[in-house]
């Protein structure tokens, strides 16, 4: 039998090893941590009984990945939930722009861009599964719907700071610059409005759920997949070499894909990288950084805006201008006073995450790459700028920083959660100039993490289009 090694459990690598085994390869998973999930785990970090996701909280591509829907992962155990509203941006003025699947309740929200909003968004929104089988997809290929894909395409290809100036109010300017800021990176650079749009239209289209029970559910209900196939998933196993591979399975794995960061595939592979692609490599580039609060509070968090208290994803930034400065300072390597802030508050979907009356509240800010700073404070001075109280209501609070993000998940390198800057070159050219972006240069290794097509968040397709490399060439 074919045999196969995934190094590393997060979403691309079990994704990954679900197509190898639905093609009856014999799979095996290796996970250094003690737990599988990488970015997908959930734990009881502040007070027993209350749950809290360690790194990847919403999951609007998840829902929306056409692999993850292929897999009817409901049948192990894996259920979607939506709060009433996706989500919230507030602002200083008691305003607040809303994303919500009812595309009328958006627009309400952003009174004189109502039109201006539906006009963007809508026609992406509407093609947006035909735009999704060409995104998620390596950048060199023929497109299955090269009209939609090239209409998309000149409105991402444009700084985000430039697309947002079709907006007239603060409210539709802040809640897309916000979106927007999940690029991780500078915002007035070609190709940053590209994220702002595909997770805004995703937030139309599917919405932003919660896995029920956490976003561990995800990588339990994939296992569950696996070993339905036969597949088997080790942890504990933290592999350095391509020797050691051989060791654990007792031979040499015919197929190899590696949910690793660029630099752990240079680790574990080694010499046998041909120079040319090790250059590359080495040469890729990482971007800002996250440092991470999960905090226990009694009750909900006091908003001014009653929309935001409805809202399982808030984003805490202030103006559009404001984000812009944050974002370009963090990508500077100067920390912001007032770094932009991602929130979740997944109990108002999936109440069973709290425990009497106590609530988990998920946040991190964007701060510099490698930051060793502490920003705790500067997060709950956000959060209590648009909620005044918050703070006597926390509980307890539990702060990871960026060196702890990647002592938990060496993918993480200087606390980039998302494997990689997406800088105008690197979105489209991800992780290295190659028509196979997936071939490390060796017969049957390839990686398959956030570094490579279509780039970070739970969708599982980076491990998919592997996979698919991989059978190719079998």
């Amino acid at each position: 039998m074919t045999s196969a090694v995934v190094v590393g459990s997060g979403p691309n690598g079990l994704a990954g090893a679900v197509r190898l085994a639905q093609e009856g390869l014999d799979v095996t998973v290796l996970e250094a941590a003690d737990r599988v999930g990488g970015g997908t785990r959930t734990s009881e970090l502040t007070v027993p009984g209350v749950l809290h996701d360690e790194c990847s909280a919403f999951h609007p591509m998840g829902v929306a990945s056409p692999y993850l829907a292929s897999l009817e992962l409901e049948r192990n155990g894996l259920r979607w939930l939506w709060p009433e509203v996706d989500l919230a941006h507030p602002l200083d003025d008691g305003r607040a722009g809303v994303v919500s699947r009812d595309m009328e309740r958006t627009a309400a929200s952003l009174g004189a861009d109502a039109r201006s909003w539906k006009k963007l968004f809508g026609p992406i929104t509407r093609d947006f599964d035909d735009l999704l089988a060409d995104v998620l997809r390596p950048v060199v290929h023929v497109p299955s719907h090269p009209l939609t894909l090239a209409r998309f395409g000149l409105q991402a290809a444009l700084p985000a700071n430039v697309l947002v100036r079709r907006f007239d109010d603060e409210p539709a300017r802040s809640l897309f610059m916000g979106v927007a800021a999940h690029v991780f990176g500078r915002l007035d650079t070609p190709l940053s409005a590209s994220v702002g749009l595909m997770l805004g239209a995703a937030g139309h289209r599917y919405g932003w759920p919660v896995a029920e029970g956490g976003s561990g559910s995800i990588a339990a209900a994939l296992v569950a997949r696996l070993e339905e196939l036969g597949g088997t998933v080790r942890t504990g196993v933290e592999v350095t070499s391509m020797g050691q591979l051989a060791e654990e399975i007792g031979t040499r794995p015919d197929v190899i894909l590696l949910d690793t960061s660029p630099r752990g595939a240079l680790g574990i592979v080694g010499d046998a990288i041909p120079p040319l692609v090790a250059r590359q490599l080495r040469g890729y580039r990482y971007g800002p950084a996250a440092f991470k609060i999960d905090v226990a509070i009694d009750g909900e968090i006091p908003w001014t805006n009653d929309e935001v208290r409805r809202a399982g994803t808030v984003h805490v930034g202030g103006s559009a201008a404001e984000i812009v400065d944050a974002e370009g300072r963090t990508a500077r390597g100067v920390m912001p006073d007032r770094p932009f802030v991602l929130l979740g508050q997944q109990h108002l979907a999936d109440p069973g995450r709290s425990r009497d009356g106590i609530n988990p509240i998920w946040a991190y800010a964007h701060v510099p790459h490698a930051w060793p700073g502490d920003a705790t404070d500067l997060i709950l001075g956000q959060v209590e700028r648009f909620a005044p109280g918050f703070r006597d209501r926390v509980v307890q609070v539990v702060s990871k920083g960026t060196a702890q993000l990647e002592a938990g998940n060496a993918n993480y390198v200087g606390g980039d959660i998302g494997t990689g800057a997406n800088t105008w070159r690197q979105i489209p050219l991800r992780p290295r100039p190659t028509l196979d972006p997936y071939s490390l240069g060796v017969d049957g290794v390839y990686l398959c993490s956030a570094a490579t097509p279509p780039g970070g968040g739970v969708h599982g397709m980076g491990g998919f289009n592997a996979a698919e490399a991989a059978l190719r060439r079998l």
